[in-house]
């Protein structure tokens, strides 16, 4: 060791050297802190375990339900109500109980739950307009007819979720079914009335 080195390096004759402990900076503590967040942010958008196009995609159980794989039966009830609940809904309620002064309820109706469908096929094809008796009660109808855009096999859907939901149980009704029904309406550039309706068969 040379004599600069020696005389820099304060010694204590007889004391043993030792090695004393200090505090960590807190600023390297929030630097790690820091570091370790922005790790776990970028895990989180970038890692595919927490990838939100795999699970994030629905809002709820019934939205996942309504895109699960169907056939048959099954999958014309769920077709029909996506599509009674688009067209039909807004006025005649998702749960199928209307809403009073605007559209009556077709949960329990006797015209859904006829044995035959002509006149409720009918009525979304040609729309209603003026005072109408359903289920007994008196209501004066302003109905577009919200079904003439909808396809045989749509329209058909719909007729069959309705005949088939909030307790009524009631056939099914086919695209076949409503294509003659269609075509016997010719061009009609009025809705119906309640007298034609109540004139029409069954």
């Amino acid at each position: 060791m040379s004599d600069e080195l020696k005389s820099s390096t304060p010694q204590t004759p007889g004391v043993e050297p030792s090695v004393s402990r200090s505090t960590v900076p807190v600023w390297i503590i929030v630097l790690m802190l820091l570091l370790l967040f922005l790790g776990m942010v970028y895990f989180d958008h970038h890692g595919g375990w927490f990838d939100s196009q795999v699970y994030g995609p629905y809002a709820s159980a019934e939205e996942l339900e309504l895109y699960q794989p169907k056939s048959g039966a099954a999958a014309v009830l769920a077709l029909g109500k996506q599509k009674y609940e688009q067209n039909c809904g807004i006025c005649h309620g998702v749960d199928g109980m209307g809403k009073p002064g605007q559209a009556p309820a077709l949960a329990g109706s006797e015209l859904v739950n006829a044995k035959g469908f002509h006149r409720l096929t009918m009525i979304p094809l040609a729309g209603l307009n003026g005072p109408l008796q359903v289920d007994g009660k008196a209501w004066n109808m302003a109905m577009a007819p919200m079904g003439a855009a909808l396809s045989d096999a749509d329209l058909a859907a719909v007729l069959t979720y309705i005949r088939n939901s909030w307790g009524n149980q009631a056939g099914a009704v086919t695209a076949d079914d409503v294509k003659p029904i269609r075509a016997s309406m010719g061009a009609r550039p009025q809705p119906l009335s309640g007298e034609q309706l109540k004139a029409m068969p069954e």
